[in-house]
This record gives C-alpha cells, structure tokens and sequence, in this order.
C-alpha cells in the first residue's frame, strides 16, 4: 500500500448497515411501545378531557360509557353511549331522561391537538344523537358562574371542533303544556362547522318533516349554545322544502314546494317564506286548482304552534289574506283557526275547489270575510271544516241557462217591460249579500239578499257541497204589483184580483218563493206555506 493510507476491512461497510438496521428495528420498536404506552395513557386521559370539557360546555353532568384511543399518526378516538344531563338551573328531576344522549362517535386528531388547550379536533362523525329538550317552564335565572353544582365555578374550557358530521338524529322538545304532547324533528343528516364555546356554529341539514311528508334541507347558524336556558338559544337560517305530498293529510291534494329564510331563538322562529302547490285539491270535488302563497309566521319551537301573521295568498285568479294559528293538540293533531280576507276574488276559483259539479253553479266577483276552523283529528279535512261569514256578490251570472232566464225574465217583468220577458233576453245586472255557515257537506244561508232590476230576493237555505241539492224558501219583492207584470190587457185585469194577496206594504208585491231541487233540475215555483208569512221578509 502506498505511504499514508488506512487499511480498510471490506468487511466495514456490511457491519454499517447491519447496525444500522438494528437501530432501526430498535427506534421502530420503541416508537411502537411508546404509541401504546400513550395510548393506553392517553385513554383515562382524553375520557376525562372529553367529560370535563361537555360538562363544562352544557353545565351537566356527563357520562361516556365507552372511549378507546389508537396511537397512529395522532390519535384516533372512538366511543359510544354519551349522555349530557340537564343543569341543575333548569329543575330537571335527576332521573328525567338525558338532554344529549350519542350512541357511536369517533375523531382523528393529532398528538398535541387533544393534550393542549384549547383542544382541537378536526372531523368527528357520530351516528344516533338524540337531542331531548326539557320544557320551558324548568328554566330558570341561570347560576352565577355556571355551576350548575353550585360550587366553584367551572374552568372555562375550550375546545374547537372543524366539523360535526351526524347521522340518524332527532330533536324532541318538550312540552310544559300537559295539553300538548312533545315536538319530534327526525333529522337525517346534519354537518356543523366550526364548533365552539362562544360563537354560532353553521350547519347544514336534512330532515324529515312528518305531516306533509316531504324534505327539507336547511343551512344558517345555530347557538351559542345557552345552558340554562336553552329554550332562548339562537337559530337563523335558509330552508327547502321539495315534494311535500299533501295527500298525507286525508282529504287534501297536490304537491307542495316553499322556500324562506327563519331567525330567532328556539322557542320563538321568525318565518318568512312562499309555497307553490300548481294542482291543490279537497277530496270533495277533486279539481285541482293553482294556490300560491307568500307568508311571515311566528314558530313557537317549543310547542310547534305556528302564528300567521299574515298569508297573502292566490287561488288560481283571486288573491286573499288569511292570518290565525295552528296549535297542536296532544296525541291529536293540530287545530288551525283562520280569519280569511277575500277583497275581489272570482266566486268560481272557490266553488271549483269545492264543489263537483261542472262548471260552477254560478260566476260572480265576491268580496267576503270568514272564520275558518279545522278541527285536530284523522278524519279527511272536509269532515273537520267548519266555515262562518258574510259575502257580498256582484256581476253575477248563473251558468244554467234555465236558471239565468228565469232571473232575467223576473227583472223585465218587475221593471214593468214583461215584453222583453224571453227565453234568452239579455242578462241583468244583479248582486247578492248574505252570511253563510259551512259545516261539514253543506252551506247553510241564514240570510241571503238578492238584489237585481225592479225587484229583490230575500231567502235562506241550505246548499250540499256536491252541488246536487239546494233547498231555498223566501220572498220575492218587487216595485210593482203582479197585475202590471204580465202582457195584455185581459191578463192584468185577471191579476188585478190577486194583487191583495200579494200586497206589499208601500206598493208591489210579496210573493213567497221556493227554490228547490238539483243544479240540472232546478224547480222554482210559489211557497203556500210561506204565504201565511204574507207581508213579512226574512
């Protein structure tokens, strides 16, 4: 070898990495050993971060049957069987049900993330939240400090959340209302984001509605979360609801879409929002007719009543308001009062809603208002209705050809022209007033006036709803005498003798009238027995 150089074994650099290797295995097995040791650390540990932390944050005793820890780039947690009971503050009895009760979570969050503070969690997907809100009644002034134990206040505790993702949840709400049972929201998919102690956390989710059956897909912000009362916890937000099936409910149909935006807090939601139904129905007549709506509702979350403050409305061509309630009654269903305003709308648009025969028995521009209540139950909707108010018709004209000549006629011969009295003579002009009280089937009349040329109509009835009967009896009030509504000479001297029969006090007539039968069939003739009411009107 020349001079200054090192003898080398070849054998140096096979020893090289042969300890290389051992160190490896060494430092891999002890990273292993180190994952489980902290993992079987980190398992009491993180149980009693996760547990302080809840209790902390709803002020509740907390329990977690089930955490298990896997060290692996980080940890990743699973468990299952949460349960948050309520604060002490709201007097929930300590054997009541769980406010927040989680069957199966789990997370992955680093090393440092759950041992530091505040504690960061990226993503946790839970599955079977039951949410369980006490009544409102329990609330009360919160605790000082927030101790719902009543000894020294809790340490704040932070802890950030990325994302919530839960599925197979649902929201009961109790109620304090002994009269009402609970409000149950299935929600089948929700995401938060963002989750903290202090600020709103935004959502997004899906939910069932019961009854119309359809979807809705809501986003916004919900919280902070109020612990004490947790009734006033804020909620805003944007909703959809798609492909509500209207037939759900028994005697309506047609299929509902309504979008709106809501705020407020749980036990008072601000709703503002339209619905289309292109093909809504009653059973009764079954034609379906357009109903579009712009609403502002008030949601009392806590109980499901819903205050209409009000409803602009439009049934096909005629536009109307309606505002009231619709409460929930226990094990029942709802009851919905409505005060409804219908300043001109087309009389047909309403009778081709409810009534089955074709066309309508009559066209008119009407202006009414009417209380309208449907009563909680399973019965169909029509068999629940009951409808009180006045109306006032103009320009009306009855589509029976037999039934419009026969008013014409009347008015010709009333206005002493008994020669324009024709079969097809040109249609007067004539209105009507009135009050009406629909229960059930049927409209009842108590007091109808029917004004046209030359004379006046005073009657009361009943009209069925499947437009097949109608029963009047009244009087028919005219400015002349009969014997000067009729032609010729010979047939006004014959009549000149039953005049006083038919006298009205101040001059014409009083001839009492019945109008019976069906739409096809209508009959129309004098009312004997309404003549020992001679001289009277209704």
């Amino acid at each position: 070898m020349p001079n200054g150089q090192t003898s080398r074994s070849p054998l140096f650099p096979q020893r090289l990495l042969k300890w290389i290797a051992i160190g490896s295995l060494l430092g891999a097995a002890a990273v292993i050993m180190a994952s489980v040791m902290i993992a079987r650390r980190a398992s009491p540990v993180l149980r009693a971060r996760v547990i302080e932390t809840l209790q902390t944050a709803f002020d509740g005793r907390v329990e977690l049957d089930n955490l298990q820890v896997v060290s692996w780039r980080g940890f990743e947690v699973t468990g299952g069987n949460l349960r948050i009971y309520a604060p002490a503050s709201l007097g929930v009895p300590t054997n009541a049900q769980p406010l927040l009760t989680l069957r199966h979570f789990d997370f992955h969050a680093p090393w440092l993330g759950l041992l530091l503070r505040p504690i960061h969690v990226g993503s946790v997907k839970a599955d079977g939240l039951d949410i369980e809100l006490p009544p409102v009644r329990h609330a009360a002034v919160p605790l000082s400090g927030g101790n719902s134990a009543g000894g020294k206040p809790l340490p704040k505790m932070e802890i950030l959340v990325d994302e919530i993702i839960c599925d197979n949840s649902r929201l009961v709400i109790a109620n304090a209302n002994p009269q009402k049972g609970p409000k149950l929201f299935e929600l089948q998919h929700i995401e938060l984001h963002r989750v903290g102690p202090s600020e709103p956390w935004n959502y997004t989710a899906q939910l069932m509605n019961a009854i119309p059956r359809g979807e809705i897909q809501a986003q916004g912000k919900f919280g902070p979360w109020q612990a004490d009362t947790p009734a006033n916890t804020a909620v805003t937000g944007h909703y959809t609801f798609e492909h509500a099936d209207l037939g759900s409910i028994k005697g309506l149909g047609g299929i509902l879409s309504s979008v709106g935006d809501f705020e407020g807090k749980l036990d008072r939601i601000t709703v503002d929002g339209t619905t289309q139904t292109p093909q809504f129905s009653l059973d009764i007549a079954n034609h379906p007719v357009p109903l579009e709506t712009r609403f502002h509702a008030i949601v009392d979350g806590t109980t499901g009543d819903t205050y209409l403050q009000p409803v602009n409305a439009t049934l096909r061509n005629s536009k109307f308001t309606a505002a009231g309630s619709v409460v929930d009654v226990k094990g029942v269903g709802h009851t919905i009062d409505l005060e409804v305003e219908v300043p001109a709308g087309h009389l047909q648009d309403f009778l081709d809603l409810a009534v089955q025969t074709q066309p309508a028995v009559l066209t008119a521009i009407i202006t009414t208002h009417a209380h309208v209540h449907i009563a909680a139950g399973k019965p169909r909707v029509v068999d629940r209705l009951s409808m009180q108010g006045k109306f006032h018709l103009r320009a009306m004209h009855f589509t029976n050809p037999d039934v419009q000549d026969k008013v014409d006629m009347l008015s010709y011969r009333a206005q002493g022209e008994p020669e324009k009295a024709k079969p097809g003579a040109p249609d007067v002009a004539s209105g009507m007033t009135g009050t009406f009280d629909l229960q059930h089937d049927s409209i009842s009349f108590p007091r109808l006036v029917y004004t046209l040329p030359g004379a006046q109509v005073n009657l009361a009835g009943v009209y069925s709803m499947d437009g097949q009967i109608f029963d009047f009896r009244g009087h028919v009030l005219t400015d002349l005498p009969l014997s000067k509504m009729v032609q010729g000479r010979w047939a006004s001297l014959a009549l000149r003798v039953v005049n006083p029969f038919f006298h009205r006090p101040g001059g014409g007539a009083d001839i009492p009238v019945r109008i019976s039968g069906t739409r096809s069939a209508p009959k129309f003739g004098l009312d004997i027995a309404g003549a020992r009411g001679h001289g009277k009107t209704l």
